[in-house]
């Protein structure tokens, strides 16, 4: 088995990679960093849409979600983002924290996880 890479974005980090049928994420965001929580919510769910069809895969096979937060206040707007997106038959774990983000502009990340 080989090892298979998506996206690379510099010298520092691929979107994705895939090994043994499952694909890891990278935590993405979103593209647009002047939205609010559910813009920005809903362009990296987007993201992660195009990446996991990039592999091959798509969000009825995501296996665990990872979601990080500027702020816990948010939870609410991001999660009715996320409850409208996610496939409801086929509902991933899930964990999400509050944590500082690599910018300031940044309201939520995500990684995900998938079988292909």
């Amino acid at each position: 088995m080989s090892i298979k890479r998506y996206n690379q974005v510099g010298p520092y980090l691929n979107e994705a990679a895939a090994y043994g049928g499952i694909v890891y994420l990278a935590g993405l965001a979103a593209d647009d960093l002047s939205q609010g929580v559910r813009g920005q919510t809903k362009q990296t769910l987007a993201n992660i849409d195009r990446v996991l069809a990039q592999a091959g895969t798509d969000k009825s096979k995501l296996l665990r979600v990872e979601v990080w937060l500027a702020d816990m206040d948010n939870f609410d707007a991001m999660n009715e983002v996320y409850q409208a997106w996610v496939d409801s038959e086929n509902v991933p774990a899930r964990v999400c924290v509050e944590a500082r983000l690599w910018d300031k502009a940044v309201h939520v990340e995500i990684m995900a996880t998938a079988a292909v």
